[in-house]
């Protein structure tokens, strides 16, 4: 049985099971594509398989283009990445930190921009404990307005974010959170653009990657999957907003750098393997520096703040909005050190596996999901059949 033939009957198996709707899965190596597999459908209801050039919204797996972004901007010398964000966002100015019963202290200092690439910064998403508490009054105000046809400027979400206590000192911790939108408005501020023009001109335009962005043209929605949630019945369309994020129809006033972009296989593939290229794009032209990709694909936790990180995450350190395998034998999954990627909230993953010169990607769009038994199983099948 060839890969191709065990993938897809992977991607069906879990189909069948609702585990997901439609999935689709692309890997290449040495700068060829090695498989191409799908299953399922794009939207129920419409009986609509899955199609390769089906748009997926990435959720956290915009992360890492974020992480490039920034990057871009200390190759030109335009940022440090030991600049306090206080520098761009006075909202961080004179920070504060809310301990478990609600005591705010004084942060030492604000966070820099390392940590923010780090996701040691201090910063949470909406959650119970009081910092989590202070983040979702931020995103509750901005969903409404986004409801009632407007919503804040990333710079101005940001801000609004910054003035928020902290969950713990710079530095000190790991926690998942809303660094990445963070770094998205730092870059607005630097390069004097617009986050998503930003995006446009230094990485999608140049690889090519046209049906990646902050939301879909009329044109291309026929190609936007339903997305779905699982239920005890099965799965149940889910339209609501989630993070802030969700509306598509239109550009969005907060260019989310955490969870806002949508994008295809083909056009994440082109954005990966210039990461496993180097920096650099399928036709030669440069976009980050070799320096730049080696320093994101280099673990950066200390093995103290390493332990915060989430038990699903065994095995691996973390850097630049992504997951750097540190530990192959910890991992719950065949993999190798020095692999790095992310996933999204919907099911998207991606990894490049750098000594084999391999980029493996998966879309499917369910929430809660992340990286999953399917897509775990798909890593394993592809591993088998490299040696």
């Amino acid at each position: 049985m060839t890969l191709r033939q065990q993938l897809e009957n992977c991607l069906q198996e879990a189909v069948d099971r609702q585990e997901a709707a439609g999935i689709s899965v692309l890997a290449w190596q040495k700068g060829k594509e090695l498989c191409y597999a799908q299953a399922g459908l794009a939207d129920i209801a419409a009986k609509k398989p899955i199609s390769r050039d089906a748009i997926f919204r990435l959720y956290s797996q915009s992360k890492p283009v974020t992480a490039a972004a920034v990057m871009i901007l200390a190759d030109r010398g335009k940022i440090d990445l030991m600049d306090g964000v206080d520098r761009y966002l006075p909202g961080f100015r004179n920070p504060q930190v809310v301990a478990a019963d609600g005591t705010l202290s004084p942060a030492l200092r604000a966070p820099w921009l390392l940590e923010l690439l780090g996701m040691t910064a201090g910063l949470c998403y909406p959650d119970t404990d009081p910092a989590g508490q202070y983040a979702a009054r931020v995103f509750e105000e901005d969903q409404k307005q986004i409801l009632a046809g407007g919503g804040m400027g990333t710079v101005a979400f940001c801000n609004r974010l910054g003035e928020q206590p902290l969950a713990f000192q710079p530095g000190t911790h790991w926690r998942y959170s809303t660094c990445a939108d963070v770094l998205g408005a730092v870059v607005e501020v630097v390069s004097g653009k617009p986050f998503g023009q930003f995006l446009r001109e230094e990485i999608f335009e140049p690889l090519g990657m046209k049906d990646t962005g902050f939301w879909v043209p009329e044109e291309k929605r026929d190609r936007l999957v339903t997305c779905y949630r699982r239920t005890e019945t099965g799965l149940e369309e889910f339209h609501s907003l989630h993070l802030a994020v969700g509306c598509y129809d239109r550009a969005p006033a907060f260019e989310s750098g955490g969870a806002g972009l949508v994008s295809t296989l083909d056009d994440y593939m082109a954005f990966a393997r210039m990461l496993a290229n180097g920096g650099e794009a399928a036709d030669g032209r440069r976009i980050l520096s070799e320096a730049a990709v080696r320093y994101m694909r280099t673990p950066q936790l200390s093995r103290k703040v390493q332990r915060d990180m989430w038990d699903s995450l065994g095995g691996y350190s973390y850097s630049c909005l992504m997951r750097v395998c540190d530990r192959p034998g910890a991992a719950a999954l065949l993999t190798r050190e020095g692999e790095y990627g992310w996933d999204g909230w919907l099911g998207t993953y991606f990894c490049n596996i750098p000594d084999q010169d391999v980029t493996f990607l998966l879309c499917q769009n369910v929430t809660d999901a992340g990286t999953t038994a399917v897509t775990r199983k798909c890593r394993n099948l592809l591993s088998a059949a490299l040696g």
